[in-house]
This record gives C-alpha cells, structure tokens and sequence, in this order.
C-alpha cells in the first residue's frame, strides 16, 4: 500500500492524478529487475537483488531536444555522472539512469552506445547515471547487470502509473533499517491562473532506524530493531554505519531556469531530512531536477543550426516558494511511498530486510493525532 492508501499524508499539497513523476507529462520511467538465487554469497554467482531504472525527460531523445537542469548534493559519498557539461551548460541532454554503484559504467557505456547507434548522430554523450549501494542483499561485487538490462528498461518506459518498492535500481536496498527501494510522488501547484507539476522518483537507501520518524512522529523508535528486526548488516557486509545513499529525481512543467532548478534540486534535499536522514558521511545523498517547459532548445552538437536567440518563459520569483514546498513534499512522500511498497526480501547469506508494515505505521500515527501532517 502507498501512503495515501493507508490514509497518510506528508504535508498539504495536492498530489496528481498518479502522484507520480510521469504526472508531468511527456516523461517517462522504465525498469528492468533482476531477482535471483540465495543462501550464501558467492562473487559473481549471487544471489542477485539489483536492476536499473531509467527516466526519460520528455520522451524523445534529449540528446537532440536537451532540457534545462540543476543538481544539489548534500552528501557527496556516491555518484552521479555527466554534471560537470550539466552545470557548465545548464542543460540536461542525457536521459537519466540509476542502478547499483559498481554498475554504473556497464549502464553509462551502454547508453552511449544506444545514442551512437542512432544514424547521423555525433559520436559524443556524456550521460547521467547514479548509484546506490546495494550490497546489503545483493551480491554486488558480481556486477550482474548487462546491456541487455539497460535496453530493456528503456523498452519499458512508460508514462501512468508506475511500479514502486523492490522494482529496477532500488531492488535490493534498504532506508532506515527497513526495506527501501523506488518511490515517486507528486503535487500540482496552482499559481494565479496557471497550473504546474512537480514530481519526483527517488531510489531509498539510507537512514538511521533510530532517526526515522513521519509527520513528527518517532515511528523508528516506536518500530524499533525488537518489533521489526535489523539484520548486523556491518558485521555481515563490513560496511561502515551510516552507509547509504538516495537519489532524488525531480521533473516538473513549470518554466524554471538552470538556477532556479539549482534551488528545486536543493529543496529536495529538505524532503530527504523531514524523515530524520541526516547526510550521513558515508551516504551519496544527490538530487537532480530539470524542467520540461522549454521546449525546441538546440542540438548542442557542433554543426547545430539554430537561430541566435531563443525566447524562454521563467516564473516569477515571488512563485518560487509554492514550487519548493511542492518538492520538499512530493520527495518525503516517495520515500515513504519507497518503503511502504518495499516487501519484504532475503537475499544474500540469508539477510532479510523486511517491509515498513503500513497498518501498523498508521496506527502509531493515529496515537499521536498525526496521521495526516495538518488539521484540516
């Protein structure tokens, strides 16, 4: 069940028709999701809880119709390629790409080669793939996603509703100390006559069970490691506490310039700590946003023909603060709508990382009055 289904809401926006990120139209998300084998880890055999996921700006290739962008990084312990043109240029001209970090240039090659392919195009593409570690459940070392993974999450992409929880990168993770994984949401921000969307994909792997709490409620202490139990993930993966990392995703259709989605990309950040992640040093906490409105900016390859200016809309600054509440919310509801929709997995050595039960976060926040952020 999503949030919303057990009556939870993350503060008092209004989601769209999916509260999703493919509420803003033209974009589109794909997965490819790779589940196999258990018991013991055994390198570059499994098990195997991994995949990709891939969100496709506008639907067509941004490569050729690029689109204004920004990023924000909170905590710098992960990746995220193709943002050293995205902030020289200010433009987004790469679909974009998650998956597990020691895959990352499995995925980035093959996207490459998908845009290489494409006849009369420049042999030239810095593509944007992030990373989470999924080494928790999955044998990550074993490096099990292949091109033809990465093609078929691009053959998946879709706008609609979309999957959630153990689905394309986020299939093997965990978000404070529960089953995390894929989420989106999103709101629609009416402004003085005119409409927008915001929405955000994210991929939970982060957080401190003893900080999660939800609507100001200390669900991680209330649920803690006696009522739902939390593998020794450091004594078993020898990773050191607080490893983690979550990407945030954010789309909208609202006519925002490279700066102004600088400032969404950070707001996001916001979203990420209203459920108590704290950026920790050993967390890839990053954030991207581009906006669709723009459309008909130039093929940035050289040779291009384009007129010498270009009209742009932007909105007005006094707006800007209805735009930021719309992403610090839609981004804490994906991670919920992340670990809601997570089940319950095993996978390697037979750790089992198990679900946020929604029935009983609902009933907790009912104790404290607070199942919705606001009273109406």
């Amino acid at each position: 069940m999503r949030a919303r289904e057990v009556g939870i809401e993350v503060g008092i926006g209004a989601p769209g028709p999916c509260n999703a990120i493919t509420d803003v139209p033209g974009v589109l998300v794909g997965y490819c999701t790779l589940v196999s084998g258990s018991g013991e880890l055994v390198v570059g055999r499994g098990p195997v809880r991994t995949g990709v996921t891939v969100v496709l700006p506008h639907g067509g290739r941004p490569s050729t119709e690029p689109v204004f962008a920004g990023y924000h990084r909170l905590n710098g312990f992960g990746e995220l390629t193709g943002l050293e043109w995205l902030h020289e240029s200010g433009m987004l001209a790469s679909p974009i790409a998650l998956t597990n970090t020691n895959s990352v240039g499995v995925v980035r090659d093959t996207m490459i080669a998908r845009e290489v392919a494409v006849p009369g195009r420049l042999p030239i593409m810095l593509p944007v793939v992030g990373e989470t570690w999924d080494g928790i459940l999955n044998d990550i070392g074993g490096q099990h996603v292949r091109p033809e993974h990465v093609h078929a999450a691009f053959d998946d992409a879709r706008s609609g509703a979309i999957a959630e929880g153990n689905v394309g990168g986020g299939t093997g993770l965990q978000c404070y100390g529960f089953k995390g994984g894929t989420g989106t949401a999103s709101r629609v921000v009416a402004l003085d006559g005119r409409t927008f969307t915001v929405g955000v994909l994210v991929q939970a792997n982060h957080g401190d069970r003893r900080h999660f709490e939800v609507n100001g409620v200390p669900v991680g202490q209330v649920l803690g490691w006696r009522e739902v139990p939390i593998p020794r993930m450091s004594e078993i993966t020898r990773v050191p506490p607080g490893t983690g990392s979550v990407l945030a995703v954010v789309a909208t259709d609202a006519p925002l310039l490279p700066h102004q989605l600088h400032r969404l990309a950070q707001r996001a950040g916001l979203g990420i700590a209203k459920f108590g992640a704290r950026g920790d040093n050993y967390s890839g906490d990053l954030m991207i946003a581009f906006s669709t409105a723009a459309h008909g900016l130039p093929d940035q390859g050289p040779g291009a023909r384009t007129a010498v200016c270009l009209p742009v809309e932007t909105l007005a600054l006094p707006y800007v603060d209805a735009m930021f509440a719309a992403v610090i919310e839609a981004t804490a509801e994906a991670i919920l709508n992340a670990m809601l929709q997570a089940e319950t997995m095993a996978g390697r050595d037979d750790l089992v990382l198990r679900g946020l039960p929604g029935d009983d976060l609902a009933e907790i926040l009912d104790r404290y009055g607070r199942r919705t952020y606001s009273v109406r």
